[in-house]
């Protein structure tokens, strides 16, 4: 196994604990994960094949589905989804 290969496989670790942290602590892990993907996307595909990049974008796909439909819908100026109930701005109240 090489470098791009080895690194690859240490995303996906991340992204899977990095999926296991509560909801409003993923930001800060998940920001670099993202930045990353691409990168080693490219860096996976420059050494090993399009198959590879292919099978990569899929499963980075799949991981970040949410954060990523979040970011088309802000560049797009669409409705943003629903937040979910623990990054909800709490009312001074009390209740949701």
């Amino acid at each position: 196994m090489n470098t791009p290969l080895i690194l690859g496989a240490i995303w996906v670790v991340l992204g899977a604990i990095t999926a296991m942290m509560p909801m409003r602590l993923q930001r800060y892990p998940g920001i670099p994960l993202l930045i990353a993907a691409p990168i080693l996307l490219i860096w996976i595909g420059s050494v090993h094949g399009w198959l590879w990049v292919a099978i990569g974008t899929f499963a980075f796909l799949s991981m970040f589905r949410r954060p990523l439909n979040y970011l088309i819908r802000w560049a797009l100026r669409l409705p943003l989804p629903d937040q979910p109930p623990e990054l909800r701005p709490k009312s001074p109240g009390g209740t949701p």
